[in-house]
């Protein structure tokens, strides 16, 4: 943590593309690395979309391609905006940012420097960012383990 987030210009699953500069203009976001057959991928991201309006935008970064990630957002009712993070092209998000295993999160600040990264499924460290997002991640009702590894 504290270090300079990694450039990148991915595409969007919608079509365009985005840089993080371009993400960074309108505040903090939240980079979601995943696999859409990663089982603690497919638990976490339609909490992380509980995040959507609070202080924090959240970005899936799919390392799969756009008719995957279609897929996963019928299966899991996930609306998040993906990025495309193409294995061929290298993975170029994926390898600047060190990921080696799924869900890898990052809160990049506007200044670029990330403040907080987790990797896997923790309910407690899932709050806390949800607290610094101005949002609840998870309500008396929801049935989710402590942790989960990814």
């Amino acid at each position: 943590m504290g270090q300079t987030a990694p450039d990148f210009r991915l595409a969007l699953a919608g079509g365009g593309f985005r840089t993080l500069d371009e993400l960074l203009a309108e505040g903090p976001v939240l980079l979601a690395f995943y696999k859409v057959t990663c089982p603690t991928c497919q638990l976490t991201l339609p909490y992380l979309e509980r995040l959507q309006g609070g202080s924090i935008r959240v970005f899936a970064v799919c390392q799969d391609d756009a008719d995957r990630v279609r897929e996963f957002a019928d299966a899991f009712e996930v609306e998040l905006p993906n990025l495309l993070d193409s294995g061929e092209e290298g993975y170029p998000a994926s390898n600047a940012y060190g990921v080696t295993h799924v869900p890898s999160m990052y809160l990049v600040d506007s200044d670029k420097r990330i403040s907080w990264e987790y990797v896997g499924f923790h309910k407690k460290k899932l709050e806390q960012l949800a607290l610094r997002a101005g949002r609840v991640m998870f309500t008396a009702s929801d049935n989710v383990p402590e942790s989960k590894s990814g």
